[in-house]
C-alpha cells in the first residue's frame, strides 16, 4: 500500500449515463453479522441487483456494511480490514451501470479509519473517512478508530487501484454530493454539512450504524434529515443498518429522504428481511418539486418495542443457530413478557416472510399456524415451591397454552429442603425467616436454575433470563437464580413500562392469555404467603424508582440533586419518605454493581441502560455514596 502526502479537500467530476437533473437515488439497509463475509457480501450484492432492476443510479449502504458495526476490538487487527478490502474487490465487478457507496474499515499505517467507498462503473473513485467519532452511551468508537481531519485528503494506492482518501466531494452531471457518516451529523457545530454546503453540494448521504432506542427515529428525522436538508439547502439521505447485528444493539433499518427541511420518503423499519431498498426520484433542478411519498412508519413506543424485540429475538436465534428458547415462566409480568415477545417474533416473522421462508431461516419444519411454530420454538416451565400460589400457576399455564408454547410444571421443594438441611448441619441450627430471610429466598430462586438450564442444554436452546432494568438498578434479583440465562431480552426496560405494555398488548395485539397476568400484583413469591410479599413493598413504588433512575443514572445527578428534583415533581409526597427512597436507591445501586457485571447480554431498547458492557459503567467497589448521602441530612 502506498500513500502520498495530505492535500486540501478533494473533489472529482464525472458524467454518469447522460444523467439529467432528476436522479433516482436509493438507500439499502442490510442485516449484517460480524465476520460473516459471504452473508454480508450477498446481502449487498442482492441489494445492488434490486437497485439496478429499479433503474437506480446512486445507491448508498449503511456504515461499515461490509464488516458489520459490531466487530469491536477486531477493528484493531490488520487482517479484518484486509479481509474487508478483499470483499470490496469482490463487490466492485457488480457495479456496472450504477454508483454504489459502501462502508468498510480502512487500515493505514497501523491506524483504522471508518470509511465509505464510492464505486462507479467498477472503479473506486475514493474513500470518504469519518470525521467525528461516537464516544458516549453505547459507543466506544475512539477505542477502534481515529477521526479524520476536515479538509484533508491523501492519495492511496492498493493493488491496481489508486484513489483519493479523506474529505471528498463527488460531482455528477448536474449534482454534487458529499457525506456525513453517522456521528458526523449529530455534532451540532462540527457537522461536515456546513463545509459541504460551502463547497456547493446539493446532496448529502449519511450511511449510519445508529442503534435503536424507542423514540430515536423521530430525532433522526428532525435533527439529522430535516434540519440537515434545511440548513444546507440540499437533498439528504439517511441509511441505517438493520437487525440485531452482534447480540446487544438493534438497528432499525431507517431509510429517510429529506429535501430542504421536509421529509419526502421513509421506509417501514425493523424488517425481518435481509435487506430493504427504498428509492426516490430527486429533482435537482427544483428540489421542492421532488415528489413526496406517504409516510407510514409508526413511531408509537409500544409498537416500536414489540417490533424491535421481535426482530432482535429472531436474529439472535438464527445467528446463534440455537433450536429455540427456554423460559422459566413464573406467571408474573416479566417472564410473561418474555413469552409474549417470542410469540410476537413468530407472528411478525410469519406476517412478513411467510411460513416457508421463516421456518427455513430458523431451520425448523414448516408449521401451519403461529401457535404450532411457537410450540416448536418456545418451551416454558413453571417451577413451584410451597410459597407459590395457585394464581401464578394458572397465570403461567393459561398464557403458555394461549400462545401454543410447550409447557411443563414441577416442584423444587425437595431441592430446597436438601440445601437447607445441609446448611443447618453446618451452622448447627434451624433456619428461620426472622434470621435468614434473604438466604432462604435466594436458595429457592437458585434451585430453579440447574434444572431449567438442563432443559435448555438438552434442547440446544437459548435460556431467557427475565430480569428487568428496575431490578437491575437495585439488585432485586437472585444471582444465578432469576438472572440465570444466556440472554436477557427485557433487562433494558423499566417495570412501569412493562406493566403498561402488557395491558396494551392484551387489548391491541389480542394476547388474551395475559388476562391472568395483568390482574396480579408483582411479587417474587419467595416468602410464605402470610408475610404478604410484594415487589414494591420490598423496594419502593416503581413509579418513584423510575424517577430516581432517570435522574441518578440517566442525568447523572447526585443524591441531593435527585432528592430536590423529586420534591419539585412530587410535592404532596412526604419528604422523609422521599429521602428514604433516595438513600435506598443509591445504597443498593452501589452495592450491586457486581450483579450488573454478570447480567446476561441484554437488548438496548430505551434511552438508558444499566448494562456496564454497553451503556453505564460503575465501579464494583466504592464508598457507596457515603458522603453524598450525608448531604441529604442537611436538606
Amino acid at each position: 500500500m502506498q500513500q502520498k502526502k495530505r492535500a486540501s479537500c478533494y473533489r472529482f467530476n464525472l458524467e454518469i449515463y447522460g444523467m439529467n437533473n432528476v436522479v433516482r437515488i436509493a438507500g439499502a439497509t442490510v442485516n449484517q453479522t460480524p465476520l460473516d463475509w459471504t452473508g454480508n457480501k450477498n446481502n449487498i450484492l442482492n441489494a445492488i441487483e434490486a437497485a439496478k432492476a429499479q433503474q437506480v443510479k446512486l445507491l448508498c449502504f449503511p456504515e461499515l456494511s461490509i464488516t458489520g458495526y459490531g466487530c469491536e476490538d477486531l477493528f484493531l487487527s490488520e487482517w479484518l480490514s484486509e479481509k474487508a478490502w478483499q470483499t470490496l474487490l469482490e463487490i466492485i465487478p457488480h457495479t456496472h451501470g450504477i454508483t454504489v457507496c459502501v462502508g468498510l474499515p480502512l487500515r493505514m499505517e497501523s491506524i483504522t479509519y471508518n470509511g465509505v467507498c464510492v464505486i462507479h462503473e467498477q472503479k473506486i473513485l475514493g474513500i470518504v473517512l469519518k470525521q467525528n467519532l461516537a464516544r458516549d452511551g453505547v459507543h466506544y468508537e475512539p477505542r477502534w478508530f481515529d477521526a479524520w481531519q476536515p479538509n484533508a485528503t491523501i492519495e492511496l494506492t492498493r493493488g491496481h487501484y489508486t484513489f483519493p482518501v479523506g474529505d471528498l466531494v463527488v460531482e455528477l452531471e448536474g449534482i454534487t454530493f458529499g457525506f456525513e457518516i453517522c456521528e458526523d451529523s449529530w455534532r451540532k457545530e462540527k457537522r461536515p454539512g456546513y463545509r459541504l454546503a460551502q463547497r456547493g453540494v446539493n446532496l448529502i448521504l449519511n450511511p449510519s450504524a445508529s442503534h435503536f432506542a424507542m423514540g430515536k427515529s423521530q430525532l433522526r428525522e428532525q435533527e439529522v434529515v430535516k434540519d440537515g436538508s434545511r440548513l444546507f439547502t440540499c437533498a439528504y439521505l439517511f441509511v441505517n443498518l438493520l437487525g440485531n447485528e452482534a447480540g446487544r444493539m438493534i438497528y432499525d433499518g431507517d431509510i429517510i429522504f429529506g429535501v430542504q427541511g421536509n421529509l419526502i420518503q421513509l421506509n417501514n423499519r425493523l424488517s425481518f428481511k435481509p435487506f430493504n431498498l427504498v428509492w426516490c426520484d430527486v429533482d435537482f433542478t427544483n428540489l421542492e418539486a421532488t415528489e413526496k411519498h406517504p409516510l407510514t412508519d409508526s413511531k408509537f413506543k409500544n409498537e416500536e418495542f414489540g417490533k424491535a424485540t421481535a426482530l432482535a429475538l429472531f436474529d439472535y436465534l438464527r445467528k446463534s443457530k440455537a433450536n429455540g428458547y427456554v423460559l422459566s415462566l413464573s406467571g408474573g409480568a416479566d417472564s410473561s413478557l418474555c413469552a409474549i415477545l417470542v410469540a410476537e417474533m413468530v407472528r411478525r416473522g410469519l406476517e412478513e416472510l411467510g411460513a416457508e421462508k421463516f421456518c427455513a431461516t430458523l431451520n425448523i419444519p414448516i408449521g401451519t399456524s403461529a401457535k404450532e411454530i411457537t410450540g416448536r420454538l418456545l418451551t416454558c416451565a413453571y417451577q413451584a415451591t410451597k410459597n407459590s400460589s395457585e394464581a401464578t400457576f394458572t397465570s403461567s399455564q393459561q398464557l403458555a397454552h394461549s400462545l401454543g408454547a410447550t409447557f411443563y410444571n414441577w416442584a423444587i421443594d425437595d431441592e430446597v429442603a436438601s440445601y437447607e438441611s445441609k446448611i443447618e448441619k453446618v451452622v448447627g441450627r434451624k433456619l428461620s425467616w426472622e434470621q435468614d430471610d434473604i438466604a432462604r429466598q435466594n436458595i429457592q430462586a437458585r434451585s430453579r436454575s440447574p434444572i431449567i438450564w438442563m432443559l435448555a442444554n438438552i434442547q440446544q436452546a437459548v435460556l431467557l433470563t427475565t430480569s428487568n432494568r428496575s431490578e437491575g438498578d437495585v439488585g432485586y434479583a437472585t444471582m444465578d437464580g432469576d438472572t440465570s440465562g444466556s440472554l436477557a431480552p427485557i433487562a433494558g426496560i423499566d417495570k412501569p413500562f412493562i406493566l403498561q405494555w402488557l395491558t396494551w398488548a392484551k387489548k391491541e395485539l389480542g394476547y388474551t392469555g395475559l388476562s391472568f397476568v395483568n390482574n396480579l400484583t408483582p411479587t417474587a413469591e419467595l416468602r410464605p404467603a402470610e408475610r404478604t410479599q410484594t415487589d414494591e413493598k420490598d423496594l419502593m413504588p416503581y413509579s418513584i424508582l423510575k424517577e430516581i433512575e432517570l435522574l441518578a443514572i440517566g442525568q447523572r445527578q447526585s443524591p441531593a440533586q435527585v432528592y430536590l428534583q423529586l420534591r419539585e415533581r412530587l410535592p404532596a409526597h412526604p419528604a422523609d419518605e422521599l429521602k428514604a427512597y433516595v438513600r435506598k436507591f443509591f445504597r443498593l445501586w452501589a452495592a450491586n454493581q457486581w450483579k450488573r457485571e454478570r447480567l446476561a447480554p441484554s437488548f438496548h431498547l430505551d434511552e438508558i441502560n444499566v448494562d456496564p458492557r454497553s451503556w453505564c459503567r460503575f465501579p464494583i467497589l466504592s464508598a457507596g455514596f457515603k458522603f453524598e448521602l450525608q448531604e441529604l441530612d442537611t436538606l
